[in-house]
């Protein structure tokens, strides 16, 4: 099984990191980890992936600044090109960064599975930038990891199917199995 995790900011790199030692307790499965570079300075990136263990990413992006518009388009352009040549069999967005939301959409563009984590969190304040980040990813993913009662709610409430809800298990064994 191919596994390209897409993080972009300092808050993707936190939930990622723990989601790629589970995953890399297994065999056979190949992880990628793609930065987009929605964060780059080593304040705000680099520090993270060593203090929290995690390899170096295979693939920057070097996105950068911009607006939400532009951040987002120079993320879906130069992300389609290594999702068309890696071919992953699933792709691991994580948080409601403007990362995880231009990945979500190119996945489900070229038809591949997408899984989210931190589903269902809602502000419910449309002006937020996050907030349609969220709306849209949780739409998009066929398998969203929510983390307590409310974020069930409001992805039932939002016509999500409860099939395509999973919970991590603090083993993070459960998350692990979902994936593959």
């Amino acid at each position: 099984m191919r596994l390209l995790h897409v993080v972009g900011a300092r808050p993707n790199f936190m939930k990622a990191a723990p989601v790629y030692r589970a995953v890399s307790a297994r065999s056979g499965v190949k992880q990628t980890v793609i930065h987009t570079g929605q964060h780059y300075d080593n304040n705000m990136s680099d520090i993270f992936f060593s203090q929290l263990a995690m390899p170096v990413p295979n693939v920057n992006l070097g996105v950068g600044s911009g607006s939400h518009a532009q951040q987002t388009a120079e993320i879906m352009r130069r992300f389609e090109s290594i999702v068309l040549e890696r071919k992953p069999d699933m792709v691991v967005v994580y948080g409601d960064v403007n990362s995880t939301m231009a990945a979500a959409l190119v996945c489900a563009k070229l038809q591949v599975p997408v899984a989210h984590v931190e589903a269902g969190l809602r502000s419910f304040d449309r002006t937020m930038p996050e907030e349609v980040n969220r709306l849209v990813t949780d739409q998009l993913a066929d398998i969203l990891f929510s983390h307590c009662e409310d974020a069930d709610i409001n992805l039932q409430r939002e016509g999500v199917s409860p099939e395509k809800v999973a919970k991590p298990s603090p083993s993070h064994k459960s998350t692990v199995a979902h994936l593959q």
